[in-house]
């Protein structure tokens, strides 16, 4: 029988999961998503895709139950030796993937007002795991960590020191993705890999960061996931004056406000149409096109502040969902970003890539698919020195 390693990667609107053999660089065993949490909850697979059989407005905590039984029958054939989870916020506390005990979950939950929207849904999947298989180890691996090769600099906020003392600082996430992409970096870009590179992760979520000999530099998210890029229902960067008029002369709550800036805004907001960029896409009406342009307008303005802190650029990357998939999102970032020397090879560019620009342009840019849970799983072997032991 197969030993096997389960990953669970529960975002803010989907679940994906994988199943790898129980070793380093192992196999992939089963891989899917559940998608559109909270309007109707799809499972797609390489063979199945169906609706689950659950209210359209099921949430995280029912989603992640019925998963968990769902692959109990998908494992038949397969030992289940251990399981890993991306884990939003690790905070100073955690810095590198840990084995989960009960101090950890309660120091995970302690970091949960930092990352609302993700780290309640991480210790979801850790509970619906533990009852299910209670004998299985489970690893925490964070999205914070990879960012903390950062300098002082780029992590402080211009506040009151002993609050940066007290670990107010500036996080950075998306780090799962980033460390996998700064693995892959080698096979693209040759030794430019240790230059100058700028990557975008583009999804539901958005990011950016500026990496240096494959570590990172900068990114656009700080303390929370909240700052940064526009997003599908975050506003990203905001004046934090606008929340205090909101509260004050608006009349909005706390909670309220929060809930504003977290999940009425972004693309949803500016659209009124959805926080799917697939939908703005196949929509013609005005206010979808001008989400649209605000997205791809706000990430070349990012990209202009991450080659100030590389001081120049070699390469962009493009990944996840949106940065994967989408050529006209990619097209109007780069179109802007021109003044760094870009040349786009737009049918390269309509065929995914890898590659986006033409052989002289001077800077190169990219699509490489994202596997946050390749760097999950591999990280979870490192917990457990009979798999890690064994070759990739």
């Amino acid at each position: 029988m197969t030993k096997a390693i389960l990953v669970l990667n529960a975002g803010s609107s989907s679940i994906k999961y994988g199943v790898f053999e129980a070793r380093i660089g192992g196999a992939l065993m089963l891989k899917g998503a559940i998608e559109r949490i909270g309007a109707g909850a799809e499972l797609r697979s390489a063979t199945r895709r169906e609706k689950l059989p659950l209210a359209e407005d099921a949430g995280h905590d029912k989603i992640l139950r019925w998963l968990a039984q769902d692959l109990q029958g998908q494992l038949r054939g397969a030992e289940l030796v251990a399981a890993g989870h991306r884990v939003v916020h690790g905070g100073q506390t955690f810095t590198e993937s840990t084995l989960i005990d009960a101090g950890v979950i309660e120091g995970i939950r302690q970091l949960a007002p930092l990352a609302p929207s993700h780290q309640p849904h991480n210790l979801a999947g850790i509970t619906a795991l533990e009852e299910l298989w209670p004998e299985i180890p489970q690893v925490a691996c964070f999205d914070t960590a990879f960012h903390r090769s950062q300098p002082r600099l780029a992590q402080m906020f211009a506040i009151p020191r002993a609050l940066t003392d007290a670990g107010v600082l500036r996080y950075g996430f998306h780090g799962l993705s980033y460390e996998f992409i700064a693995s892959q970096l080698p096979g693209y870009l040759g030794d430019a890999a240790k230059g100058r590179v700028i990557v975008l992760h583009l999804g539901h979520g958005a990011s950016i960061c500026a990496m240096k000999d494959r570590r990172s530099v900068a990114t656009s998210m700080g303390f929370t996931a909240l700052d940064g890029l526009m997003m599908g229902k975050r506003c990203g960067d905001i004046d934090p004056g606008v929340i205090f008029y909101l509260m004050r002369e608006k009349g909005l709550s706390l909670p309220e406000a929060e809930a504003l800036v977290s999940n009425r805004s972004g693309l949803l907001g500016v659209s009124g149409i959805s926080s799917d960029m697939r939908d703005l896409e196949a929509s013609d009406r005005p206010e979808a096109r001008e989400a649209i342009d605000l997205f791809t307008y706000r990430a070349a303005r990012q990209i202009g502040s991450m080659a100030a802190a590389l001081g120049g650029v070699d390469a962009i990357v493009f990944t996840a969902g949106i940065g994967e998939n989408a050529p006209a999102i990619r097209q109007g970032i780069l179109e802007q970003a021109a003044w760094l020397g870009l040349r786009l090879d737009a049918k390269a560019n309509l065929a995914g890539g890898p590659c986006l620009t033409l052989p002289d342009s001077p800077v190169a840019a990219f699509v490489i698919a994202t596997d946050e849970e390749r760097v999950i799983a591999d990280q979870t072997c490192r917990h457990m020195p009979e798999a890690a032991a064994l070759p990739g």
